[in-house]
């Protein structure tokens, strides 16, 4: 990479949505301590990401990295499949 070149997130998710075209919904789940607690907390979030070649399924785990705005609420490119769903 370039010199002072921000690196783009990358998440791993279910894909929970396949049915619109080019883009699937992603389900991250995430743990996070509780600042006041100490205790791990679950946090999911769901992100659109794109799918040039319509190849992710519903149940697949994917690979997602954070990209350029491509629609109004796409902001996320699917970058590989984890795991096919059986």
């Amino acid at each position: 990479m370039e010199e002072g070149r921000r690196l783009n997130k990358v998440m791993t998710g279910v894909v929970v949505s396949d049915k619109m075209d080019k883009t699937v919904v992603v389900l991250v789940n995430r743990l996070i301590k509780h600042p006041v607690y100490k205790k791990y907390v679950r946090r999911r979030a769901k992100f659109m990401a794109h799918d040039e070649q319509n190849s992710a399924r519903m149940g697949d785990t994917v690979e997602i990295i954070q990209s350029r705005p491509l629609s109004r609420l796409k902001r996320w490119r699917l970058t590989k499949i984890v795991e096919r769903r059986a």
